[in-house]
């Protein structure tokens, strides 16, 4: 289970960062970067881990308490930004502006894989930090929160792509809808499945 040792040997206030939306054919990659308090973890916290091993209802219940009791940053890159930039330096800029949000420099950060993001402050990465680090996987859990709801308030206007199921990945029912009613504004134009359909 991921805990706080890390976090420990870097400083007072460290940062786990965390984004989610790469792989998506739409909407924008969105970051969090997240402070625990190692002194104010609440027992709602056991359990806590890479938002991948949760459902949806945990990741909800746990983001609840991660707002109560953490200081929290979002930063998130456009479908626009992610065209023109590249999806990794969209991801990279994301990371950049969740750490701007937070409203304090940290002593450090830890970020999850083995990409780091230009920030002010020491930066280490962990390949699987969302697994082992606590601040890295709260981060994941809101990241991963708010951008799912993103992708089902632009479902309500987009109804034919089942965002509210798939976040804008790549299923068999959004490569079908892709084919079938063509792309929207919220496509990502440089991901080749979205290129192919413009292509036809």
């Amino acid at each position: 289970m991921p805990d706080l040792s890390r976090e420990g040997r870097l400083g007072r206030l460290v940062a786990g960062i965390d984004e989610v939306g790469r792989g998506p054919l739409a909407g924008p990659v969105v970051a969090a970067a997240v402070i625990l308090d190692p002194e104010n973890l609440p027992a709602e916290l056991d359990g806590l881990n890479d938002s991948k091993m949760l459902n949806a209802e945990a990741r909800r219940r746990y983001a609840v308490v991660i707002r109560r009791v953490a200081r929290i940053g979002i930063g998130a890159a456009s479908v626009d930004e992610i065209d023109r930039l590249n999806i990794l330096q969209a991801t990279m800029l994301a990371m950049v502006r969740a750490v701007a949000a937070l409203g304090v420099v940290p002593d450090a950060a830890l970020v999850d894989g083995n990409r780091a993001p230009k920030l002010a402050c020491r930066v280490e990465t962990l390949v699987g930090g969302d697994a082992l680090s606590l601040s890295i996987a709260a981060a994941s859990v809101v990241a991963k929160v708010i951008r799912d709801r993103a992708m089902a308030s632009l479902a309500r206007r987009y109804d034919r792509y089942g965002w509210e199921r798939n976040a804008g990945y790549p299923t068999a029912e959004h490569r079908a809808a892709l084919i079938l009613h063509g792309i929207t504004p919220h496509h990502r134009l440089s991901f080749a499945p979205v290129r192919a359909v413009l292509e036809r």
